[in-house]
């Protein structure tokens, strides 16, 4: 089973040569070259790998972010040519659960994450009803029928899923699932949204007038 990694590094050489281990170490490895485009993946991952150094903003100050969102929780390592004590406990004091200074080895940098992973046995499975959504496999079912759903509906399904009952405005789900930088409307989450009830049913995403969507499992509603 491979587990759904995050890289966030703006350098490309080195994001492609990171990719390139980490994927051979059994893990399946979404990019990201800047913290604005990194939002879009939170739901579907399990773990991160975030540079110190990127173009839109420090990240430092996207793990302070991170930290205060939902899902905010999920296992951080952090990535900097920093090495100085006090640079290790500014990123630790920012939520990062490990510290890895460049250069490294990519066998470091494997068993460092294997054993975060171990150490916080992140919640790969959301099971609501009839629906069932693998975060570490990408795929959703319903009624024990695989989901034939975009990345972006997959997405937005799990977000969704991982608050169960609780309610997103459209923008607001525009800039977790699509991410800062996404210039569509709040349209886009309707049609979206249309979609996936045309799969599940209407039942389980229901529309809070006003404020926007929720998912619930309509048998524990009844």
């Amino acid at each position: 089973m491979r587990t759904r990694l995050l890289l966030i590094e703006d350098d490309d050489a080195l994001r492609e040569l990171l990719s390139f281990h980490l994927s051979k170490a059994n893990f399946e490895v979404i990019e990201a070259a800047t913290a604005g485009d990194a939002w879009a993946h939170i739901a579907e991952v399990s773990i991160i790998v975030l540079d110190w150094m990127l173009p839109d903003e420090s990240g430092i100050d996207w793990l302070k972010r991170f930290r205060q969102a939902d899902k905010g929780d999920l296992p951080v390592l952090m990535l900097t040519a920093r090495a100085s004590e006090m640079d290790k406990v500014t990123g630790l004091n920012a939520g990062a659960d490990d510290y890895l200074a460049k250069p490294f080895s990519s066998a470091e940098l494997v068993a460092r994450l294997n054993a975060l992973l171990r150490r916080t046995k992140t919640v790969q499975r959301s099971v609501i009803g009839d629906l069932l959504i693998d975060l570490e496999q990408g795929v959703a079912q319903f009624k024990n029928s695989r989901l034939e759903l975009t990345r972006r509906e997959f997405d937005l399904l799990s977000f969704l899923a991982l608050h169960p009952g609780r309610v997103f405005g459209r923008m607001e789900l525009l800039d977790r699932v699509w991410g800062e930088d996404f210039l569509g409307t709040d349209r886009t989450v309707d049609q979206h949204v249309a979609q996936l009830r045309a799969l599940i049913g209407s039942e389980y995403i229901e529309t809070v007038r006003g404020r926007g969507y929720r998912l619930v499992d309509p048998k524990a509603m009844s």
